[in-house]
């Protein structure tokens, strides 16, 4: 018998709230999280908005020997997963050391920390380059310091594969439960608000060049532009369900369905891959389109890729056929945080009963989309979570309320 993949614990550092509650209360509120960078003086750059997460103090959070070798993503990342491990009620040092596995996403990895010494070699010296660069910037840096620091050896692991990432982790942390790891840490924080992390994004040509926060990112609008970067995102705890129903865990919920995709090659006449991705994930849970209470929208921003997801939401649901939630309309685009943002929103939205607002946007008639606008209580049993990545991927996850 497969074993059931549940969500016993979440972690959640956001441009609008920091911890999970914090994070929900703003979130339903329609507080936003957009501003004028202030972590670089953005002036310079033709896009000058982000979602910065007010209020982090590192020093508060991550013991003093890791501060010269982390940087703020990790530091986001390590404070993120012990909430997320606290929340769960889980004791690491009560577990067998390789029971515990930890799967996280990652875009350009601890970029920070990359520029920072790349300015010391290039304007100091080799001498001036910090040691812990060897690894401080790497992709993998978030999964092996939360591994190190609760001495997790079970199987480990990143994902690159941008925005669709923190789908993909907790995709994989279910393939690991499956096979018999009770625990996976998994999800996904990423912090890129950096010149060095800035200046790739920019070139995309997808960023909005607006300056008023409350009109730089609009998916699904008439007015829609491009989208805003941030950083954050949400660390999850997996976990077999009969382990967590043995030591009487609290559960969010479980993961029922999970697909990933990618596109076609530009010019191949071949429709997206994130219909595809969600009719797959739909499949691995054994349900329907009907079977769905909400969406939770990939809600790029950019007018031709919002309409290929208005397109795959027609398609599968008709017209106006489920309500299409886009809290993300308050934190920005996260990179590898944004999806994993998403799915642990989608489980507050399954405990509490209502559905998040898009901030800002008036739905145009363009896209026959129920855009959800303003709080909605409703009764909610099953969520859909769309993502895709820059470079073509498509994920979606299918979360239920356990039963």
């Amino acid at each position: 018998m497969t074993a059931t993949t549940v969500v016993t614990g979440l972690g959640i550092a956001a441009p609008n709230g920091l911890g999970t509650e914090d994070y929900w209360k703003a979130t339903l509120a329609g507080k936003s999280g957009l501003g004028r960078i202030t972590r670089f003086d953005p002036e310079q750059y033709p896009s000058r908005i982000a979602g910065e997460v007010p209020g982090f103090v590192a020093e508060d959070h991550i013991p003093s020997r890791l501060m010269p070798q982390t940087d703020h993503m990790t530091r986001l990342a390590l404070t993120a997963a012990d909430w997320a491990i606290k929340d769960s009620g889980i004791v690491p040092d009560q577990l067998p050391e390789y029971a515990m596995g930890v799967v996280t996403a990652a875009s350009g990895g601890a970029v920070e920390f990359g520029q920072r010494e790349l300015q010391n070699l290039w304007s100091q010296g080799k001498e001036y380059v910090s040691a812990y660069q060897s690894f401080a910037w790497f992709y993998a840096v978030n999964t092996g310091q939360i591994s190190i620091r609760h001495k997790m050896r079970g199987p480990s692991g990143v994902l690159l594969s941008e925005q669709a990432g923190g789908i993909d982790s907790i995709g994989h942390a279910r393939r690991h439960v499956r096979k018999g790891i009770p625990v996976v840490v998994s999800g996904g924080v990423d912090a890129a608000v950096c010149p060095w992390g800035w200046v790739p994004q920019i070139a995309s040509g997808l960023l909005s060049t607006e300056d008023d926060p409350t009109r730089a990112f609009l998916p699904f609008s008439a007015e829609a532009g491009g989208y805003v970067p941030g950083e954050g995102g949400a660390i999850l705890i997996a976990e077999d369900a009969e382990y967590a129903r043995s030591r009487g865990a609290r559960i969010y919920g479980e993961v029922a369905g999970y697909a990933a995709t990618l596109d076609p090659a530009p010019g191949s006449g071949r429709p997206p891959g994130l219909r595809r991705a969600a009719e797959n994930a739909l499949a691995d849970a054994g349900l329907t389109a009907a079977d769905i209470d909400v969406v939770f929208a990939d809600a790029s921003g950019v007018p031709e890729l919002d309409r290929e997801e208005v397109d795959a939401l027609v398609g599968l649901f008709g017209e106006r056929g489920v309500p299409v939630a886009a809290p993300k309309t308050m934190t920005g685009r996260l990179l590898a945080g944004g999806s994993a943002l998403d799915v642990a929103t989608a489980l507050l939205a399954l405990r509490d009963g209502v559905i998040p607002p898009a901030v800002h946007v008036t739905a145009s008639p363009e896209y026959p989309i129920d855009l959800v606008t303003e709080v909605r209580e409703a009764r909610l049993d099953t969520a859909l979570v769309l993502t895709r990545g820059h470079g073509g991927f498509n994920a979606a996850l299918v979360v239920r309320r356990s039963s």
